[in-house]
């Protein structure tokens, strides 16, 4: 993957209702750790990392990269958020394209806290880059992405097989 190219990075915070997106701070550090470590967090993703790697491995301000925000409820990291650029040598439908990707701690699951930052980060992003369609992957076990990815407006591109798995493949074009 690589960063989404001519795009002012870090943007001013992103603020909905309840939520703030924004950089990576030394804060969100614990809860990085606790977000990657989290079996129930992916069971769609290949299982956790272990925690003590992770302790090792995770630098004091994690994922701070162009893309990647922290998704804060409450004064605290709850989420991430990234949006990447894929590789040419991805699947032919999402190479080149960005790619929305989302990670919540399961104490905010069921409360629309990753459509929310969704859509407002493809807001932003319609902004900061207009015309870009972007991409989503989820496992199609994985039933409450695959509503997410609807209500946010991807369609199905392609479903294929990958990690043992069906995958699913969607875009979401400009208006």
């Amino acid at each position: 993957m690589s960063d989404l190219g001519p795009v002012t990075w870090p943007p001013a915070p992103l603020r909905t209702e309840r939520l703030v997106l924004r950089a990576p701070e030394a804060r969100d550090r614990t809860a990085f750790i606790e977000l990657l470590a989290s079996a129930e967090v992916h069971t769609y993703l290949g299982g956790p990392r272990s925690r003590d790697e992770l302790e090792r491995e995770t630098p004091e301000v994690p994922e701070r990269w162009p893309g990647s925000f922290v998704v804060e409820a409450d004064g605290g990291m709850i989420g991430r958020l990234l949006l990447r650029r894929m590789p040419e040598h991805a699947r032919p439908a999402a190479a080149g394209k960005v790619d929305l990707g989302y990670l919540f701690l399961p104490r905010a699951w069921g409360r629309g806290f990753a459509g929310e930052a969704c859509a407002e980060a493809l807001d932003w992003l319609s902004t900061a880059l207009p015309g870009e369609p972007v991409v989503l992957h989820t496992q199609t076990a994985n039933a409450r992405s695959m509503r997410l990815a609807a209500r946010l407006g991807f369609t199905e591109v392609e479903r294929f097989r990958a990690w043992n798995a069906e995958q699913w493949l969607g875009i979401r074009c400009p208006a």
